[in-house]
């Protein structure tokens, strides 16, 4: 799965450029230390954090994409830092759980 796939057969709302990166399993925390330590590169991040450090963790880790759940506002600045680094963030209403469902359906396995 790449992270289009994320937009096209998932139905998630990007919030700033989407990439074509592999994605192969997914990880599900708000706590950064969580994904610095356990999350895997070319894993997908589904969390309710927007602020600028999720960007910065992800990057540590070589993650492609956020999904911000629960409806939550991403600050501009954050999505900005997201095109820098090249990190897609994409937004939803749905809550962890069944984003974590739809991901698992589409074939990604849980990871950390």
């Amino acid at each position: 799965m790449t992270v289009k796939d994320l937009e096209t057969k998932l139905n998630f709302k990007p919030l700033n450029k989407v990439t074509e990166n592999e994605i192969d399993g997914a990880f599900i925390s708000d706590m950064l230390s969580d994904v610095m330590a356990g999350a895997q590169a070319g894993s997908v991040w589904v969390t309710v954090q927007t602020h600028k450090n999720t960007i910065a963790a992800a990057n540590l880790v070589d993650v492609p994409a956020i999904i911000v759940v629960r409806g939550k506002k991403v600050p501009e600045d954050t999505v900005k830092m997201a095109d820098k680094v090249g990190v897609t963030v994409f937004g939803t209403d749905l809550d962890s759980f069944k984003v974590a469902v739809q991901l698992y359906e589409a074939g990604l396995k849980p990871v950390g």
